[in-house]
This record gives C-alpha cells, sequence and structure tokens, in this order.
C-alpha cells in the first residue's frame, strides 16, 4: 500500500490549491477526485478571483493544476469512498479497489457529481463510467459515447466531446439541451451529436467495461439502448460527507465542522472549501482555505515527526523541477 505524507480529497479550487501549498512543504501529496475543477467548471467567467479581471472556471482550475503538478503533486481520478484511522496513519479506499496510506487528510471535495441512480453505474465507474469530460474525453478518441446532463455548463463538454468521440448521443429531460440557439447550431455542427430528448437513463450495460446505456422516453415510455464505449455523467453535484460520519464532526447541514486553522474535530483530518461549514461559498474563499488546510497539515506532520512548528509563511523561493534556479526568496517560521 503505498503511502503519502498527505492526501487531498478533492480536486477544486480548494483541493488544488491545497495539494500546491503542501507540494511546496515538500510534502509527498496525492489528490483524489472524481472529478476536476468541482462546480468552478459550471462558471464561464468569473470576475472576483484577485488577480484575474475575467477568467473562466476551467482556465483557473488548469492554472491550479499545473502549479500544483509542477511542485510534485499527484492527481489520481477516483472516488474516496472511505478514510479510516490505523495505527497512527489513515487509510484511504477508493471506488476501484485503491487504497492509499498518508499521515493527514485534507477534505476538500465541495460538493460531489451527482449521480444517475441507476442499475450497473456503480459497478462501472471508473469503466466507462466518468463524471468528468474534461478528465476523460481524451480516452474515447474515436469510440462512441453518450453524455447525460443539460444545461449551459454542458456546452463545453458536448463539444470537447464531439472533437474526440466518433459519435456523441446527447440524453436530456425536455426538449432542448441548451436554451441558447446558436451555441446549440454550434454543437451540432460537426455531424457527430445525436439528440435523444425527453429521455432519462434507466441502467448502464456492460461486462468489465460499458457496453450500452438503456434510456427511457418519459412521453411514451419506450426503451432504447445506446451501444456506446463511454458514459459522461454531467447533471451538477451534490453534499456527500455519509462516508465520514463518525470520523469527524459534521453539521446539520452534512458540511464538515472545523476552526480558524481548518483543523475538524479529528486530529490529522482537515477540511477546506465548501465541504466546510464555512458560509461564504466563493472560489477565493475557497482557495485561501486550501492553503490554511495544507499548511496546517504540514505542522501536523512536522510535530508527529517531533518537529516543532510554529506559523508558516509560504513566503519562499522554491525550486521548480527542471527549471533554473534564478534567486532567492523568504521563508519565515515563526514560532
Amino acid at each position: 500500500m503505498k503511502k503519502y505524507d498527505v492526501i487531498i480529497v478533492g480536486a477544486g479550487i480548494a483541493g488544488l490549491t491545497a495539494a500546491l501549498y503542501a507540494a511546496r512543504q515538500k510534502l509527498s501529496t496525492l489528490v483524489i477526485s472524481a472529478d476536476l475543477g468541482g462546480q468552478l467548471l459550471l462558471t464561464n467567467e468569473i470576475q472576483n478571483f484577485p488577480g484575474f479581471m475575467s477568467i473562466s472556471g476551467l482556465e483557473l482550475i488548469r492554472k491550479v493544476e499545473e502549479q500544483a503538478k509542477t511542485y510534485g503533486a499527484e492527481i489520481l481520478f477516483d472516488e474516496v469512498t472511505s478514510i479510516a484511522e490505523q495505527e497512527n496513519l489513515f487509510t484511504v479506499k477508493t471506488a476501484s479497489g485503491n487504497e492509499f496510506q498518508a499521515e493527514a487528510v485534507v477534505l476538500a471535495f465541495g460538493k460531489s457529481p451527482k449521480e444517475m441512480g441507476v442499475p450497473g453505474e456503480k459497478e462501472l465507474k471508473g469503466k466507462g463510467v466518468s463524471y468528468c469530460v474534461i478528465c476523460d474525453a481524451p480516452l474515447y478518441r474515436g469510440k462512441k459515447v453518450v453524455l447525460v446532463g443539460w444545461g449551459l455548463h454542458n456546452y463545453e463538454n458536448i463539444v470537447r466531446l464531439r472533437d474526440y468521440a466518433s459519435k456523441v448521443y446527447w440524453v436530456f429531460p425536455g426538449e432542448k439541451p441548451l436554451e441558447e440557439e446558436e451555441l446549440l447550431n454550434e454543437a451540432m455542427s460537426k455531424g457527430n451529436v445525436e439528440l435523444v430528448p425527453f429521455s432519462e437513463p434507466v441502467e448502464v450495460k456492460g461486462d468489465k467495461r460499458v457496453q450500452a446505456l438503456v434510456v427511457r422516453n418519459k412521453k411514451t415510455g419506450e426503451l432504447k439502448t445506446l451501444e456506446v464505449d463511454g458514459v459522461f455523467v454531467e447533471m451538477g453535484y451534490v453534499t456527500k460527507t455519509d462516508f465520514l460520519k463518525g470520523l469527524v464532526q459534521l453539521n446539520e447541514k452534512g458540511e464538515v465542522v472545523v476552526d480558524k486553522m481548518c483543523r475538524t474535530s479529528k486530529p490529522g483530518i482537515f477540511a477546506a472549501g465548501d465541504v466546510s461549514e464555512m458560509p461564504h461559498k466563493q472560489a477565493v474563499i475557497a482557495a485561501g482555505m486550501g492553503a490554511c488546510a495544507a499548511l496546517s497539515a504540514y505542522a501536523y506532520v512536522m510535530e508527529k515527526r517531533g518537529r516543532k512548528v510554529g506559523q508558516v509563511a509560504d513566503w519562499r523561493h522554491v525550486e521548480i523541477p527542471g527549471k533554473k534556479k534564478e534567486g532567492a526568496g523568504l521563508s519565515i517560521k515563526l514560532r
């Protein structure tokens, strides 16, 4: 079982910022997430993130992802199903059967992708069922896929899938997946997208991998089998913290209770972003909490190893792997 200094659950702005800060402190860092970007991907234009007059959610996430990876953070697209404390370490298990250990854990998954809730979905997660078009679209070059979802944020998803796959079915419950006629026409312009209106998923079929998605027409009740290699589910997000019950304190909304240092009720577990009880659900606040959680995790790990750490200011110059060092910065640790 591979061991890391810190495992971060979630790859939204809070999780990736935490990964950046943890990796810069030279902690071995693994990010595990079912998707990349979380709810930030639903935002086409952000005008209130410091440093940018205007930037899309995707652009912002990609920039922070690149920074985190540059300093050594690893990212695994999988779903965390359980976290347990064992012999002074935390064991993290995922839906695909992976197991990892860490000295500290940062919970930063915000809200989780909404699932279809149909037979076969759970069994085929990671085996053709995906909740992240940005992450997995390149894996389906020249193959047939289906997108289950609607709304403006799915315009970029359908275009991305259209450009990789040979055929894309677009399943949605209403008459049109987009109200914007111009965008819908652009999405359909390549000729390999087929709309499946008034429909809902019924079952994912497949043995070891996805082979088809069965959908039902809500008007006629007719069942239709779409033979595909991949099922992309982009129906929004929900809070999923049930697996944390008994591990950390949750409030009545299911949010993780934290103190001002992003510490939870369980020593060694920290939380940041929308999964926490912080009332202001803003990208810049989530990013700040991610940095706070990472530095608190760093202090926790160091103290476990017998090194007393006070307040940490990450102002120092850290040499980027593969890049020539151009100067020195400042590192201050207040005791």
